[in-house]
């Protein structure tokens, strides 16, 4: 805490924005934010296997129920899967399911892992401050966010063909056009709105604690009694805060995954006739 009480009085900010670890020819190959993400991938790749492997006891009924944190982790696939997904992709949840799984525990892996003080316990074992939310750097929310762009058109093509492209041609012919450019530049905003909801959530609520944790240096620099003076409400406030943005980790993967699904479902749920909306409607109930 010391480590990071000093970080964050001389640069309020230093633990949120990323940092360059390595460049060649002016491109960025390794960074804090990279570290963080691979991480993240990797703790997956090692805890979803684990959790998820059948035991061997003989008993058919025990092995296949689900115990302990494997039950934690199928009971949110599970209502991801028919809570959020069904209504909204209806024959197609199935398909697009592991991409809307993978999407919630890789984001919520990286909310989780910026809340750890692993900028301090990292720069004390190497030398070097390695930590913060990855979702908290608006080029990491920007590429998720571009993937689920891909997976909108690419399987809206897919589903519907020509009709993807015809469903942005709506109303009476002479303003179907504008319709159309109106439609796109939509498109093109749904992205832009995952991008930055997911960025702007994640990284204020760290620039709050760095800040708030900068209180105490710059008390303590004055005088040690009014630096714990400060430090105590501080101290306070910051672990409501940390249980906050607790709430906000899980909070903001699920919203991020949310709209992902509708927005893949608005692409790929297209009815060929003229009643289209009413039979979207009808899935989405």
């Amino acid at each position: 805490m010391t480590a990071y009480t000093v970080l964050a009085s001389s640069n309020p900010i230093h633990h949120v924005v990323d940092h360059v670890f390595f460049k060649s020819n002016g491109l960025t190959v390794v960074s804090n934010h990279m570290l963080m993400q691979i991480t993240a991938a990797l703790l997956l790749m090692l805890i979803l296997p684990m959790v998820f492997k059948l035991r061997q006891t003989g008993d058919e009924v025990s092995d296949l129920t689900p115990h302990g944190l494997g039950n934690f982790f199928e009971s949110i696939c599970s209502y991801l899967r028919t809570e959020v997904a069904r209504p909204a992709l209806g024959k197609y949840t199935d398909g697009f399911i592991p991409y809307i799984w993978t999407v919630f525990f890789f984001v919520l892996f990286c909310n989780l892992l910026g809340l750890l003080p692993l900028p301090a316990v990292t720069k004390w074992l190497f030398g070097v401050g390695i930590g913060g939310a990855a979702t908290g750097n608006i080029w990491v929310t920007a590429t998720l966010a571009i993937c689920t762009l891909f997976m909108i058109v690419v399987n809206g093509l897919r589903e519907n063909g020509i009709y993807y492209i015809k469903h942005f041609f709506m109303g009476p012919a002479l303003i179907a056009p504008l319709i159309a450019v109106l439609e796109v530049i939509g498109l093109f905003a749904k992205t832009f709105a995952l991008a930055v909801r997911l960025f702007a959530n994640m990284i204020a609520g760290h620039i709050l604690l760095a800040v708030l944790l900068s209180f105490i240096g710059m008390a303590g620099a004055n005088s040690a009694g009014l630096g714990f003076a400060i430090a105590v409400p501080v101290v306070l406030g910051s672990v409501a805060i940390n249980m906050l943005e607790l709430f906000v980790a899980f909070l903001q993967a699920f919203i991020f995954t949310f709209l992902t699904v509708i927005f893949i479902s608005q692409a790929v749920v297209i009815h060929h006739d003229e009643h289209g909306h009413e039979g979207d409607a009808e899935v989405a109930h």
